[in-house]
């Protein structure tokens, strides 16, 4: 099995659990599980681990900015030339299924604004989740994509949020709280 996480359920974490695991078993749960390769920590996301929220996550998961750690456990993960396991199916999906058209033609948006926009979002940490997913899954792994982003909100933006990508493309996709039940069985939680 292969997680992959997203910047905004590493935020959830240090924020909202925690402060609460006073023994530290479920941060060192993630720092096992980072160093085995099960969850996977891409470019993007450690790069905005850095600067959200004053680096809040690098100072919580302090093993993040260990350069012997790094280093063994491979991370951060470079997808730097991830491309899609089927890229003509992914650039007609994302050219029609994956865009807002309500937005595009709101901000009447033309075909040259659409190619610049869409090569800035294949470059977008959210996109290079999603692409890693499917080379994963084109290699044989079960993959999670963890993300708090929800499908319905699309905060006015032009292409469609995580979620509603991997719906389209059967990537399972799922949140912080279903990634701790779906490990429940591995470690035994005890909140004061």
């Amino acid at each position: 099995m292969k997680v992959i996480i997203d910047t905004n359920s590493l935020l959830s974490l240090v924020r909202y659990y925690l402060p609460f695991d006073k023994n530290k078993i479920l941060y060192n749960f993630i720092k096992e599980k980072i160093q085995t390769g099960e969850i996977i920590l891409i470019d993007k996301v450690y790069m905005q681990c850095s600067y959200i929220s004053k680096g809040i996550i690098i100072s919580e998961l302090d093993f993040l900015n260990d350069k012997d750690y790094k280093k063994s456990a491979k991370i951060p993960y470079n997808t730097e030339l991830t491309i899609p396991p089927n890229t003509k199916k992914f650039f007609h999906l994302l050219n029609s299924v994956f865009v807002n058209s309500v937005i595009m033609k709101a901000k009447k948006i033309t075909e040259v604004e659409f190619e610049t926009l869409k090569n800035s979002h294949l470059n977008d940490a959210d996109m290079k989740l999603v692409l890693l997913s499917l080379n994963l899954i084109a290699q044989g792994e079960n993959v999670f994509l963890v993300t708090e982003e929800t499908s319905e909100s699309n905060d006015n933006k032009l292409f469609v949020k995580i979620p509603a990508m991997c719906r389209e493309l059967s990537i399972n996709c799922i949140n912080l709280p279903a990634l701790i039940k779906l490990y429940q069985d591995d470690f035994d939680l005890h909140f004061k």
